[in-house]
């Protein structure tokens, strides 16, 4: 069955805040240049908002500029950070806080609120959809397609309909060819289609190694005597005695709290467990005053790209932009990303629009995207991709984006090199003293599969048995992400050498996919007196941990069937 093709003026892959936010701004200057951009965005959740996941703390500065009306709109945030604390736990029970003066000035967050990102992206998607844009949910892209010159030209989505074995089933539809002069990937940290772009056009190169980090959360009920709207709490420390990172706990609205800890994947101990981390971390009284006598709502994790604006790779090529998490863009010092990401769409669809010609020639684009272009066609193509690019590159360095990051960009990686006590006086010098201008540069030149040392190295942790209150296993906690995978289809999660878990992971590092993966998609399992590594691809909730912490680069994160994953109501 032949693939059905469609033409657009421009593709964005991902409805998270970046490829949102460059919709929006798109359609929003079109209207006033009184002209008609076809746009059309890809999701490969169930619905916008299904894969998303953030803390979240929102900074309102980009929102500001693209809907300067957004509270008239309706948008949903409305619980402002009332009360905020920075703890140091030291122990299961003790640690002291951290006074608001001796804090570098990015960790506070007086005008911030405690949002849903996933709804907040509902909200932008009916906002752009309203504006014109074409928004196609529960489909993957699968793959970028380039045209004869090389450039990016479109994607094409994943096929459906194909059984376990490759088959094709009686549903079987194949993937479709969306191609568009210029596409933008957002697709969030540790993109698929990122991952292969950057290798291919090598944009990376002459860039710090990047670096992840995993966030996992939990969304709580509480009750009215436990919550207090608009409190805010983060921290470091206890239980990560082991790894860096941090822990946040925001009480929003409608007695809702969330709870979370975010762990560094450059970690040293494969032992380490970052999803039992959680479970104990909620135990700490500081935590579990909170929680107390609550019911869990909702469990997720998302990995974050956090290596600063030194190992932020180049954005553009030929036919394409990298933005948001997809390219690294959030800011270490705010922990906070939202903001910077929806900055780098609304910048990508500026370059966009100030290549775009304003004549009917732009018409010509669409069919130009195909290969067989004529010369007339290929050179106004190959025009504007590189002005749109040289833009972009402009806007983005003269932007509050790149200061931004620019501020920040040692904040994360001295973290890494001094710890989080002697790191964070390091942070508070430069950023309290010196404007975060303090000339040395932080370096971690280890990507963080290679970190991890030989599990005899390294001591065992023993993790509680989780007691049902207040910590709870992996596959209660899978559920409440709704997680749902046609069982019958390919695996998602490609073994480059099905042999390597049980040869080399197993007796170097005991296989430590058992333990960084907080969804139990990997194990290790006897059966007929043999050991097979087995994956359960059912229970993934597309977190990404599994491509970026595997010691050997052996397993390969792939979209499932479009519709296929987790699906946070309101995360």
């Amino acid at each position: 069955m032949p693939r059905e093709a469609m033409e657009f003026d421009v593709i964005i892959v991902g409805a998270g805040p970046a490829g949102l936010s460059a919709a929006c701004r798109l359609m929003q200057a079109d209207k006033q240049a009184g002209q008609t951009l076809n746009v059309c965005v890809l999701e490969k959740g169930a619905e916008v908002g299904a894969h998303i996941l953030s803390g979240a703390l929102l900074d309102t500065r980009a929102l500001d500029e693209l809907f300067p009306d957004w509270q008239a709109r309706g948008a949903p945030i409305a619980m402002a950070v009332a009360d905020e604390h920075f703890y140091m736990l030291s122990s299961e029970q003790g640690g002291i806080e951290v006074p608001h003066g001796v804090l570098p000035p990015p960790l506070l967050n007086p005008h911030s609120y405690i949002i849903s990102l996933g709804n907040l992206c509902r909200w932008l998607a009916r906002q752009a959809e309203q504006l014109g844009v074409t928004i196609f949910t529960g489909f993957a892209a699968q793959a970028p397609i380039y045209n004869e010159q090389g450039a990016v030209c479109g994607v094409v989505t994943g096929d459906l309909g194909v059984a376990a074995d490759g088959s094709q089933k009686a549903n079987y539809v194949p993937g479709i060819e969306l191609r568009a002069p210029v596409t933008l990937f957002a697709e969030g940290s540790r993109g698929h289609i990122g991952k292969e772009l950057i290798t291919r056009f090598k944009l990376d190169e002459g860039k710090d190694t990047q670096h992840y980090a995993l966030g996992i959360k939990e969304l709580w009920q509480v009750a009215p005597e436990r919550h207090q709207p608009g409190l805010v709490i983060h921290g470091s420390g206890w239980p990560l005695t082991q790894a860096n990172g941090g822990f946040f706990m925001y009480h929003g609205e409608q007695q809702q709290v969330a709870v979370g800890l975010v762990v560094d994947l450059n970690y040293r101990n494969p032992w380490l467990d970052p999803f039992s981390e959680l479970q104990r971390l909620k135990h700490h009284p500081l935590l579990s005053r909170y929680l107390y006598d609550g019911q869990r709502l909702s469990y997720g994790a998302r990995t974050l790209t956090k290596g600063g604006l030194n190992a932020l790779p180049r954005m553009t090529m030929p036919g394409a932009f990298l933005l948001g998490c997809d390219a690294g863009t959030l800011n270490g010092a705010k922990i906070k990303g939202i903001h910077t990401a929806m900055k780098s769409g609304m910048l990508a669809a500026d370059a966009v629009l100030n290549a775009w010609p304003n004549s009917d020639a732009s018409s010509g684009f669409s069919a130009g995207a195909n290969s067989g272009l004529s010369s007339d066609v290929s050179s106004g193509l190959a025009q504007f991709q590189t002005k749109s690019s040289q833009h972009f590159n402009q806007i983005f360095t003269q932007s509050w984006v790149h200061q931004e990051l620019a501020d920040s960009k040692n904040f994360v990686l001295a973290l890494h090199r001094f710890g989080p006590w002697l790191g964070g006086v390091v942070n508070y010098l430069n950023h309290n003293w010196f404007n975060a201008k303090l000339p040395f540069a932080a370096q971690d030149k280890t990507p963080d599969h290679a970190s991890l040392a030989l599990a005899d190295s390294q001591p065992n942790i023993a993790y509680p048995k989780p007691d049902g209150q207040l910590s709870f296993d992996r596959l209660s906690s899978v559920y409440l992400a709704n997680t749902q995978h046609e069982e019958d289809q390919p695996c998602h999660l490609i073994l480059a050498d099905p042999l390597l878990p049980l040869r080399d992971n197993l007796p170097l590092y005991q296989e430590p996919a058992q333990r960084y993966c907080p969804a139990g998609v990997y194990e290790v399992v006897s059966q007929e007196q043999e050991l097979k590594f087995q994956i359960n691809a059912a229970n993934c909730i597309h977190c990404k941990a599994c491509d970026i912490k595997d010691p050997a680069q052996n397993i390969h994160w792939t979209p499932p069937e479009g519709g296929s994953g987790p699906n946070y109501p309101n995360m």
